[in-house]
């Protein structure tokens, strides 16, 4: 199997499928994501999924409008290649969580489940590098936010969110997902049909790509950064990719009554 591009979205497609995936990235890695995830995504694509992984590029503080776009053109790459009748999965990591529960919040629910890997809701000032001392400076920034915030988020979920099977991942060395409070939040709503995982990992346990990065005479933030992926990117996510294996397989009941509605 080879990656294609069509309309926009990075498209991995097995010879006999079992379901779809619509995977989207973190933030800083959305733009590539077939690229950035390649190893997990590839993994899943073996076992019989196709995956359709919409890239997006955060540059803009309205997550709603970003929602809205990737909604649209995974809605066109599903439509062009007649997988309309197969069951339909979403997959998202860090700020790819937040874009897939507002697509779900803003659209009518058409999938047999979804699954969060390290997910987080944090305002700007926590997600931006350096927000803080700009905003500090200048003072427009300090009235930014994104949209709909946080709380706003919440409150969506809360109202409209309509998809009752979810899987969602925490890491246990990752301090920045916010896992637990969704968990609790979804758990209001569909109790026993939300499942919980701790694996062993960081943030980025679920990215794939080689960072081949050297640090310079001297030691920078950027340095940093590279370093702290590189920490979490070089582990073996075997147990991760099983988990995601174990869970769609579990979720078969559930697929053959999706199926037969969208046939009816």
């Amino acid at each position: 199997m080879e990656w294609q591009q069509v309309e926009n979205n990075f498209v991995l497609a097995p010879s006999q499928p079992k379901g779809v995936i619509h995977f989207l990235g973190g933030a800083f890695f959305a733009a590539a994501p077939h690229i950035s995830y390649s190893r997990m995504l590839e993994t899943l694509a073996e076992a019989g999924y196709v995956i359709v992984a919409t890239p997006f590029v955060n540059s803009t503080f309205d997550h709603r409008q970003i929602a809205i776009d990737v909604y649209k053109s995974f809605k066109r790459t599903r439509s062009k290649l007649f997988l309309d009748y197969f069951p339909l999965f979403g997959l998202g990591h860090s700020m790819g969580c937040k874009i897939h529960l507002l697509i779900n919040s803003l659209y009518p629910s058409e999938r047999a489940g979804n699954i969060f890997i390290a997910y987080n809701n944090y305002g700007a000032k926590q997600s931006i590098p350096l927000f803080r001392e700009f905003s500090g400076t200048i003072p427009e920034m300090s009235i930014m936010e994104f949209t709909p915030s946080p709380l706003e988020t919440m409150e969506l979920v809360n109202q409209s969110y309509g998809v009752a099977n979810n899987l969602l991942i925490k890491f246990q060395n990752d301090s920045i997902d916010e896992i637990a409070v969704l968990a609790s939040q979804l758990k209001r709503k569909f109790n026993d049909k939300v499942t919980v995982k701790i694996l062993p990992g960081t943030h980025v346990t679920s990215m794939g790509m080689d960072l081949k990065w050297q640090a310079g005479q001297s030691f920078t933030p950027v340095d940093a950064v590279f370093q702290w992926l590189r920490q979490g990117i070089h582990k073996d996510n075997s147990t991760l990719e099983q988990t995601l294996l174990t869970w769609l397989r579990s979720q078969n009941p559930q697929l053959k009554t999706t199926i037969q509605k969208v046939k009816e």
